[in-house]
Parts: structure tokens; sequence; C-alpha cells
């Protein structure tokens, strides 16, 4: 099983790509956060922005169709994109697979 943690540009992105992904079988569910407060290093300087989180949950084998979604819809140069392996119940884990 997967854990993806996406940052987006807002809510609306976030609901998108999620709702693109589940659709499309990528990841059984969509998770959104509308609300965060983001500092980052980026292209010399220190950053800050309001952000909204994308969290999915998604079969192991879909890894690679998920990163190429996400980067075909992202407005960001480099979406931040973090893929975990957690561990889930047993049954938890069998509806991801049966669902994305």
């Amino acid at each position: 099983m997967l854990f993806v943690y996406v940052t987006c540009k807002n809510a609306r992105e976030a609901e998108e790509i999620g709702v693109s992904l589940v659709k499309k079988r990528l990841a059984s569910c969509a998770v959104v956060l509308p609300k965060a407060k983001s500092f980052f290093f980026w292209k010399g300087k220190i950053k800050k922005a309001s952000e909204a989180l994308l969290l999915l949950k998604a079969s192991d084998g879909k890894r690679n169709a998920i990163e190429k979604e996400i980067a075909k819809l992202h407005s960001y140069e480099t979406p931040g994109i973090l893929f975990f392996q957690p561990k889930a119940s047993r049954k938890f884990e069998k509806w991801v697979d049966e669902s994305s």
C-alpha cells in the first residue's frame, strides 16, 4: 500500500488532482486538507506560501502512474510528491488494492 503526500497551490487544485486519480483508479481515496502554511527554500530564497495538502491511498504498483498524472495536472514546476509505505490493517489494505 502507498500513502502519497502532495502539496498543492490551493484546495481546488488538490481536489482536481485527487478526483482525477480516483476516477482513473490510480488511487482508492483522496483527502484534501485545505489550509497549510509552508516555508521552503526555492531558487536561492526562503519562501512562504499558503497551500493545501492532498493525501492519497493507493496500491503499491501505481507509483509511476500516480507521479506522471500528478506532474501532468499540477501547477508547480517541481511538485512535492512524497511516497510512504505504511503498515495498515489487512482489511484496509485489501480495500485499497481492490479499489485502485
